[in-house]
């Protein structure tokens, strides 16, 4: 079997191995600290629900997201490894693997890492659908 796009019973599959996926980094992201990894697992426009971000973000020891918003969209934070703290409208609270976040309906949050090692989450941001907030 190659890797890449297949076809199954009307479904259109992507197949992409790790070194295949864009990886990004930001500094300061959203006024935090330190430059964060985003590594895309896929793009908005590869996959058909209403999704806009599907990631594997890396903050570095000391690093940070700053406090933002999410209007009319959620975003969930599952951690991998590390050890973190979320700051969800002002519900403080630490965080590691295995453990899950949501935040949305104009709501915000912030997450820095608290830990010696880097902070690795999966983040997904889902779109609400129209009329919806």
């Amino acid at each position: 079997m190659t890797f890449g796009d297949y076809h199954l019973r009307g479904v259109i599959g992507l197949i992409r191995k790790a070194e295949e996926m864009a990886i990004e980094f930001r500094e300061n992201m959203r006024g935090g600290a330190g430059t964060v990894q985003i590594k895309h697992i896929f793009n908005a426009d590869e996959l058909k629900g209403r999704v806009r971000l599907l990631a594997e973000i890396t903050l570095p020891v000391g690093g940070s997201i700053g406090f933002h918003q999410h209007d009319r969209e959620e975003e969930v934070f599952y951690f991998l490894s590390g050890r973190g703290r979320v700051n969800d409208q002002n519900i403080i609270k630490e965080v590691g693997p295995g453990d899950a976040v949501v935040t949305g309906g104009g709501n915000g949050h912030s997450i820095e890492n608290i830990g010696d090692q880097p902070l690795v989450l999966m983040a997904v941001i889902l779109l609400y659908p129209d009329g919806a907030s």
